[in-house]
Parts: C-alpha cells; sequence; structure tokens
C-alpha cells in the first residue's frame, strides 16, 4: 500500500508547497491540509506504518526528522527545531518515540 491509496496526491503536493521554507511546519496544519484528519482511525494507522520505514511500531527521531519524504519524495527534511516540536506533541509517554497510538491521538487532536 502506498500513500497515494489513502491521501490525495494533489493534496500532498500542495500541503508540500505550503511548507517548503525551513521553519515553517506545523503538524497540524499539514495534516489538515492533506486530508488525514477526515480518515478513519484504520487509514490513520495505515499511514502510520507507511512512515515507520524500518516496521519497528515506532516512528523514531531519525525518522520523524525525514517524514515529509514519507509523504512525496520531493518532501524537504525537517529541521532539528521541527523534528523536536512535532515529537513534543505527539510523545504522549516521553519515550523519545511516536507509537501508532500516539499518532491516532495526534491526528485526532487537531
Amino acid at each position: 500500500m502506498s500513500i497515494n491509496d489513502l491521501l490525495k496526491a494533489d493534496d500532498i503536493t500542495k500541503a508540500l508547497a505550503a511548507f517548503k521554507a525551513a521553519e515553517s511546519f506545523d503538524h497540524k496544519k499539514f495534516f489538515q491540509m492533506i486530508g488525514l484528519k477526515s480518515k478513519s482511525s484504520e487509514d490513520v494507522k495505515k499511514v502510520f506504518k507507511i512512515l515507520d520505514q524500518d516496521a519497528s511500531g515506532f516512528i523514531e527521531e531519525d525518522e520523524l526528522k525525514h517524514v515529509l519524504k514519507g509523504f512525496d519524495k520531493a518532501g524537504r527534511d525537517l529541521s532539528d527545531k521541527e523534528t523536536k516540536t512535532f515529537l513534543k506533541a505527539a510523545d504522549k509517554d516521553g519515550d523519545g518515540m511516536i507509537g501508532i497510538d500516539e499518532f491516532a491521538i495526534l491526528v485526532a487532536e487537531l
């Protein structure tokens, strides 16, 4: 399964363009723009599994830095500051990683 099976490529392209500048990434706005907020929890979890590049069951900080590339290869890397802000917002249990349920909660909080 690919990300484009779950989300519209057009929406992803527009969202990536909106956050092209360094230090501009806002996960809440990004997830709204790509339509993730309107997806079922099952689809949100499918997106998580695509973004979990090493299939560990977690999105670690190094994977999170490259998260936009998980939506489209043309996506940029997040800055260290953006990565840490995103991780802090999602990591509810403080283990330094985002689990599948934490990701689902983060998307639902939008």
